[in-house]
């Protein structure tokens, strides 16, 4: 198979992905028993105002119709607007998903630089007390909420020991510093179970690499073990890993809507549970398609680049095809 048909064929099928996913999400929000405008004014509200809910949302046209007409406004950016507030959808989305964006993307970064020491240290001390300490601790930190860890980790920085804000958020280019400032805790809570998550992937690719005859080719030439670890082993172990993150990425995104009301982050995750408290269907709809979009496009990009770190899987895919 050729390269330009593999993509083909992976874009071929997150498209389709989308389509059913936007299915699923707009029938079940729409396909709920009851009658949704009046579940949005309350069970008290006058008939009359219902109906006309009724029709601004368009719930008295056919099912189909009022999904063609969500998907043509997802497509062109048209959101619409929301039925509490009366505000445009898509602005409020694209500036709350730059937020969510950096939360999420530090979170990761923080994982990812400490899981790649912690996870190789506990695979070359194994079978000694510290690594099995390592590898405890990281178990025990993957069943800690992010939540929890969040409330923790305030009462440590910003009740103890009074460093860093407690919550809000200062955008970074108003004043990079304070952004940093009240951006790294809830990024650190995030990344705590994730870190503990990957390295155990680490962990597990590092001891085959140290049973591999290319790490004792190095060893007997005169490398020295983590230079050697390091040369061998990145290469296999960011296969394993950079799967791992296409899931974890995906986690983040739910995980960053709790920690975001924790500290008080005006991020995605509080707009789609203020829309939920305010009964508000425009909003969730459009807010959870954006995110479903977002963890498919993740999953359809690392599909691709562990292909493109990893030739042998495009040998393996190009003899299936053949046969």
């Amino acid at each position: 198979m050729t390269p330009l048909r593999r993509l083909l064929r992976s874009l071929a099928e997150l498209i389709i992905s989308l389509l059913v996913a936007s299915l699923i999400v707009y029938g079940l929000l729409n396909l709920l028993p009851g009658d949704v405008a009046q579940v949005m004014l309350g069970t008290n509200a006058d008939p009359a105002a219902a109906a006309k809910l009724r029709n601004q949302l368009g719930l008295d046209r056919p099912f189909l119709v009022r999904y063609g007409d969500w998907m043509t406004g997802l497509l062109t950016g048209n959101l619409g607007s929301s039925v509490v507030s009366g505000e445009a959808i898509g602005p409020e989305i694209a500036s709350r998903l730059a937020v969510t964006g950096w939360l999420v993307g530090l979170a990761m970064l923080l994982a990812v630089l400490a899981c790649l020491p912690t996870g190789i240290y506990a695979a070359v001390h194994r079978r000694r007390a510290r690594g099995f300490a390592v590898s405890a601790a990281s178990q025990i930190l993957m069943s800690v909420p992010a939540f929890l860890a969040g409330i923790l980790l305030i009462l440590l920085f910003s009740v103890t020991l009074g460093w860093l804000p407690a919550g809000s958020y200062v955008p970074l280019t108003h004043h990079p510093a304070d952004w940093l400032r009240h951006i790294i805790l809830p990024g650190c809570a995030l990344a705590l179970v994730q870190a503990a998550v990957l390295s155990r992937y680490v962990r597990s690719a590092f001891i085959d690499v140290l049973a591999d005859d290319h790490l004792r080719t190095a060893r007997a030439v005169g490398w020295r073990l983590w230079p050697a670890l390091i040369r061998h082993g990145l290469r296999n172990a960011s296969i394993s890993l950079v799967t791992v993150l296409g899931l974890q990425l995906s986690t983040l995104l739910v995980g960053a809507i709790v920690v975001e009301q924790v500290f008080v982050i005006p991020g995605l995750g509080s707009y789609l549970l203020d829309a939920v408290s305010m009964r508000d269907l425009v909003v969730v709809s459009d807010v959870v398609m954006v995110l479903v979009a977002l963890v498919l496009l993740i999953t359809f990009l690392v599909d691709l680049l562990v292909v493109l770190i990893d030739p042998r899987l495009r040998v393996t895919a190009d003899v299936e095809e053949d046969q």
